[in-house]
């Protein structure tokens, strides 16, 4: 699990270091109260967020489980970091009374931090719970147990790398402040909830505990999405006029 740590620890500062340079390059719109604000509630939100959609993923192995302290802190998920990162950053925004859109400076940094930290999903093999299902593909990698799975972290790594890519290009005049945000969150959500069919897990009704979560994401973006959709010949005409 040392390369886990090496490769998580390493996405985290990636990810922070081009977080204080796109902030640098867009110039510092909030107070720094209120931007320290924004941070703490991402960090804070993600760190429970993340924890307890963990432990929802398999409930019965949680509750056998419940006393072994081990358990209880060693696993994450990003799909529940990425939640609870955003409704702590939107509640204490609101207590603050900050009306400003500030997703946008996060979504580069994040999808970045998600494709390094993947690489420590991989080298950590089934000790991780990021593993995929078993495949006859040729692409098909083993991770030490004579079975070729889906390298499914390969794939997020892939996905991410694209997203980023896309979402440099996200930008006025066709897209509003926060919208890059909003196009991230969409993205990842429905990425993942394709990907973890490839994957082992408890379902109910077909879909694992973070594919729910997906679900309930996009549909709570979905009214955003059609508003991008809906304004977009509008703000492409007039960037073209």
């Amino acid at each position: 699990m040392l390369w886990h740590f090496v490769f998580e620890s390493l996405a985290y500062v990636v990810a922070f270091r081009l977080y204080v340079w796109q902030r640098r390059q867009a110039g510092d719109f909030l107070e720094t109260s209120a931007r320290w604000t924004v941070i703490v509630g991402a960090v804070a939100g993600a760190a429970i967020g993340s924890k307890l959609l963990y432990l929802c993923e398999d409930p019965y192995r949680t509750a056998k489980q419940w006393d072994d302290f081990r358990y209880l802190l060693g696993g994450k998920s990003m799909v529940g970091a990425l939640a609870g990162g955003t409704l702590a950053v939107e509640w204490l925004k609101r207590r603050a009374g900050i009306r400003r859109r500030t997703g946008d400076l996060f979504a580069v940094p994040l999808a970045i931090g998600i494709a390094i930290g993947r690489i420590g999903c991989f080298l950590a093999g089934k000790q991780d719970d990021t593993y995929g299902k078993p495949t006859a593909l040729p692409w098909g990698v083993g991770l030490g147990d004579g079975v070729r799975r889906h390298p499914v972290q390969f794939y997020e790594m892939a996905a991410m790398l694209t997203l980023a890519y896309i979402l440099t290009r996200v930008r006025p005049p066709r897209f509003f402040e926060g919208d890059r945000f909003r196009i991230f969150v969409l993205a990842y959500y429905g990425f993942r909830l394709l990907v973890d069919f490839l994957k082992p897990g408890v379902r109910f009704a077909g879909l694992t505990t973070l594919q729910w979560a997906c679900v309930g994401a996009l549909i709570w973006y979905l009214r955003d999405l059609w508003r991008m959709l809906s304004r977009a010949p509008e703000k492409e005409a007039l960037a073209t006029s």
